[in-house]
């Protein structure tokens, strides 16, 4: 199956702004040309589809093949990984890149890896301070902490298959319960609003709000590493993560209001 480049698409598109972009059948895009049709705002379909009423209809040119000499030789081994953002081909994996998805690669400071390594150091974070709070006896603390865990490591293999996140409740709490515990912790915790950590706390509290800072951090690197343009490719898992940014909160009125003792 013939691949489509970016190369390709700059050249059948330097003189025009289709509002469709057709890929013929037995032809496919690589990883960078659809990324390069993303940021111009150009719709991809399949040939065959039906254009949209008014747009003007683009379908991929052939390129003029290049002269080939027929020669006895074997066919040459096929690249084993591609390029996601050049769409080039590698028959082994550069020791500077590392896997996106399946055998697409991108270098070690990508935008999605630099996410997936904040992601990782949360998870780690979680697990040291289950650790650290098992030693004074908080069970319940310590599972709601594992509930938190299993949200994020259910994100990160969703991130790394590229499937659809989902996630219905964190605590047991819908996502309108949660706000609304988040936004009136005098109402349900008898806790005022924005109380600033301090050292005469206890430990635990410090933890929890340790944790709620790592969420924070790794929503930014969230929203850094699926952005394309002025739009988000992954606005599942940016919710998720501002969600328990709130669900750490939660439950940090609910350790000052004793019910975690």
């Amino acid at each position: 199956m013939k691949a489509i480049t970016e190369e390709i698409l700059r050249l059948e598109l330097r003189n025009s702004q289709p509002d469709t972009y057709y890929i013929p059948v037995g032809k496919i895009l690589t990883p960078a040309a659809r990324e390069y049709l993303q940021q111009r705002k150009i719709r991809i379909a399949q040939e065959g589809a039906q254009p949209r009423a008014g747009g003007p209809r683009v379908v991929a040119t052939e390129v003029p093949p290049m002269p080939q000499i027929v020669m006895s030789a074997p066919e040459p081994p096929k690249p084993r990984f591609v390029d996601y953002e050049t769409g080039a081909y590698y028959m082994e994996k550069p020791e500077h890149m590392t896997h996106l998805y399946g055998n697409v690669l991108v270098v070690k400071n990508h935008p999605r890896i630099l996410f997936r390594g904040r992601l990782d150091s949360l998870q780690a974070m979680i697990v040291l301070a289950q650790v650290q709070i098992a030693e004074g006896g908080k069970q319940k603390l310590v599972d709601d902490l594992g509930g938190i865990l299993a949200i994020l490591r259910e994100m990160m293999r969703c991130d790394v298959l590229d499937e659809a996140f989902c996630s219905e409740t964190i605590l047991g709490l819908t996502h309108a319960e949660l706000r609304e515990r988040s936004h009136d912790p005098k109402k349900f915790f008898g806790i005022q609003q924005m109380v600033l950590p301090d050292c005469t706390m206890g430990r635990d509290y410090a933890l929890l709000n340790q944790i709620r800072t790592a969420v924070r951090e790794t929503e930014v690197a969230a929203a850094e590493a699926f952005r394309v343009g002025a739009r988000y490719t992954r606005g599942d898992i940016i919710e998720e993560l501002n969600r328990l940014s709130s669900a750490i909160h939660i439950m940090m009125c609910m350790y000052l209001a004793g019910q975690y003792r």
